[in-house]
């Protein structure tokens, strides 16, 4: 399917004048080439779980809040050991930052599970989030590049090359979990890792599970960062006997906009 960016920014342009959703300018664009289920909302009725990826794996995490409690420090080795691999840049302005991993308060993490009385703890408290590699991700539905995509260990990548800067992805993200690169980032990179691709001006990016660490037999730098402490556990949520489902089985979790029928694979322990 040859598309000229040309083509479609003017499209998606026309379509955000207008007031016109993104399903809906895909399908100006693409003239019904895609099937209607295809541009279903992120949170259809009677929402039914998606089929396994291809290898039956569905990778996700448990994040244990309370040893981050207990280990003030090791929220911000996480999200250094991530930015630091990944080659994520620091930009000097707020409104511009790159983030894969990130702090943020109750509220923001949990805005469908209010707490009119949160202990004194949890309304001090920033949880650690990051992206949630739904199990149904619309991010994945809306990119029209497929520059966004799921892997067979159901881990929801970019290809930084296939992206246009639509920015789709990030309008049907319900997390925030995705960043724009408003300008190059290459200068703003504190070192340089030569084996992981730095982005361009115009492409969206986000956490990518180490994916790159994964076909490699390794934790991901958050999980491995932390040591031995099991603040983050990595497994296969489709692997009834692994570390992770015995932890979900013993542990009450929660996770973020459960309701919307995205089916995170992130869950937290509180």
């Amino acid at each position: 399917m040859d598309i000229k960016r040309r083509q479609f920014l003017k499209i998606a342009g026309l379509s955000s004048i207008a007031g016109i959703g993104a399903p809906a300018a895909l399908q100006m664009l693409f003239k019904g080439e895609f099937p209607n289920s295809a541009l279903a909302s992120s949170a259809p009725s009677g929402h039914a779980a998606p089929a396994a990826a291809p290898t039956g794996k569905q990778y996700g995490m448990v994040i244990d809040h309370r040893k981050f409690v207990a280990d003030p420090g090791l929220a911000q080795k996480c999200i250094d050991a991530c930015h630091s691999i990944h080659n994520v840049p620091n930009f000097p302005s707020r409104k511009d930052e790159i983030k894969w991993i990130w702090e943020t308060p109750y509220e923001n993490a949990f805005t469908s599970l209010p707490n009119q009385y949160a202990s004194e703890e949890v309304e001090k408290s920033r949880f650690l989030v990051l992206c949630n590699h739904c199990a149904d991700p619309p991010c994945v539905r809306v990119c029209p590049t497929k520059a966004t995509y799921k892997n067979k260990d159901g881990i929801v990548l970019m290809d930084f090359h296939r992206c246009i800067g639509c920015r789709f992805c990030m309008a049907a993200c319900p997390f925030g979990s995705r960043s724009f690169n408003w300008q190059d980032p290459r200068p703003f990179i504190k070192k340089y890792n030569p084996d992981f691709p730095t982005r361009m001006r115009g492409v969206v990016e986000k956490c990518n599970f180490c994916a790159e660490r994964i076909a490699k037999d390794k934790e991901p730098a958050c999980v491995e960062v932390c040591g031995g402490n099991k603040a983050i556990v990595f497994g296969d949520l489709n692997d009834g006997h692994s570390e992770i489902r015995m932890i979900l089985k013993e542990n009450f979790t929660v996770q973020r906009k459960p309701e919307l029928g995205t089916l995170p694979s992130v869950f937290y322990i509180i």
